[in-house]
């Protein structure tokens, strides 16, 4: 199982020039080779390939005038950077045909220097490293001062610098595990949960637990608010415009990095103390047409439940998903009458058969693990088949998802 492990970086000065250098050159290698394939589209021609591509664009194009400061950069970025093309048409044509899931994406657009994220890879060819110092070297940058949360479990095959809108670099690693050996870390357990996601709790848990939402984009809002305001203040391309963006996007990248941690925290525990977890498969991109739009975003239910696929199949876990039209919320859980609909005000209510008194939160979470059918033998193997897979960084490396994040 691959995983990504992320550590910020603080280049100096002469190191963030030689970084906006490589960011530029695989921006325009890769804008040349969007450039190159619509063009033969418009012409009715066969797309240029990979090998034609890379000859043209970057072994040509270096000895020209116009391009020839594509040689003052590693020529692995440049490469990697022709491969995004390719993924990128790749992952359009498959989701014209149906065979990608999700929703449709349209053909790869062109980059922009404002773009508020850049990005370049180094692949293990390219002959980077980590020093003895604690430093990663990579070529033409020099060695870049690394904040290491943790050490890295194997050695990296990649590595992809970011900078981000709030200015800050990272380094994410692309890293092999062993799922075998992650799940003999974890205790064994035989517990199985319900979890029933809102606004007013984040979760309610079926054994009675209720986690508050802490709502990071709302206790933020007012110096959100201040921010923007000061930022839509400055007149249009001066340097003080470009500080108060600065301040917007500092203060969005808090409020992200701490759901980041919260969800982080909570599914790391839920996945160690229970051999079975079950959710709803809730529509996120529906919920957020509604007027609660602004706090479901700001719960972050999809990201939550992402971390708890990809940590269920790392560690040995069973997540299940149950539809969401199942009426978890209308049936008692006691007698299993289906009571009805009830509006949002309603938290609590009466069977109207067996007389239970149920918490509106708690009895649709045992109603979620109830249809979800979890079951664990008795040496503690879950019964039901595993996660979806969703590989994706572990607690506290503030990562990204790993197959779409090197690019």
């Amino acid at each position: 199982m691959q995983l990504r492990y992320r550590f910020r970086l603080y280049p100096d000065a002469c190191q963030q020039a030689s970084l906006a250098r490589a960011f530029g050159c695989a921006r325009v290698v890769f804008n040349d080779a969007v450039r190159a394939r619509e063009d033969a589209r418009k012409a009715e021609q066969p797309f240029p390939t990979a090998g034609e591509l890379s000859k043209r664009l970057i072994t040509e194009a270096k000895q020209t005038v116009k391009r020839s400061w594509l040689g003052e950069v590693s020529a692995v970025v440049l490469q990697q950077s022709l491969r995004d093309v390719e993924t990128a048409y790749r992952n359009f044509f498959a989701s014209l045909k149906g065979d990608r899931k999700g929703p449709k994406i349209g053909p790869p657009r062109f980059k922009s220097r404002k773009d508020a994220r850049q990005s370049i890879r180094f692949t293990a060819n390219a002959r980077w490293s980590i020093t003895g110092s604690g430093r990663l070297s990579m070529p033409k940058v020099g060695a870049v001062k690394v904040k290491w949360s943790r050490t890295l479990p194997t050695v990296p095959s990649s590595v992809t610098v970011i900078k981000d809108a709030a200015d800050r670099y990272f380094a994410s690693f692309v890293v092999d595990t062993d799922p075998a050996a992650d799940a003999r870390r974890m205790p064994e357990t035989d517990h199985t949960i319900g979890i029933d996601l809102g606004l007013t709790h984040f979760a309610v848990l079926s054994d009675g637990r209720k986690i508050d939402s802490p709502r990071f984009l709302r206790r933020a809002e007012k110096k959100l608010k201040k921010t923007q305001r000061e930022l839509s203040r400055k007149q249009k391309g001066s340097k003080n415009q470009a500080k108060a963006r600065l301040k917007v996007a500092r203060a969005h990248a808090t409020v992200a990095d701490a759901r980041r941690e919260f969800h982080h925290q909570l599914s790391t525990q839920l996945i160690s103390e229970n051999q079975g977890i079950a959710v709803e498969d809730l529509s996120v991109a529906g919920l957020a047409r509604t007027r609660l739009a602004k706090s479901v975003h700001d719960a972050g239910w999809a990201s939550f439940i992402s971390m708890l696929e990809y940590k269920a199949q790392r560690y040995g876990r069973t997540v299940v998903k149950i539809g969401r039209f199942t009426p978890t919320s209308q049936t008692c859980s006691t007698c299993g009458v289906k009571d009805g609909p009830k509006p949002l005000s309603v938290r609590e209510w009466t069977c109207g058969v067996c007389g239970t008194v149920h918490d509106r939160d708690i009895n649709a979470a045992i109603n979620v693990k109830a249809a979800a059918g979890l079951a664990v033998s008795a040496c503690g193997a879950p019964v039901r088949p595993g996660a979806i897979p969703a590989q994706r960084e572990e607690t506290g490396s503030h990562g990204f998802p790993t197959q779409h994040r090197a690019a």
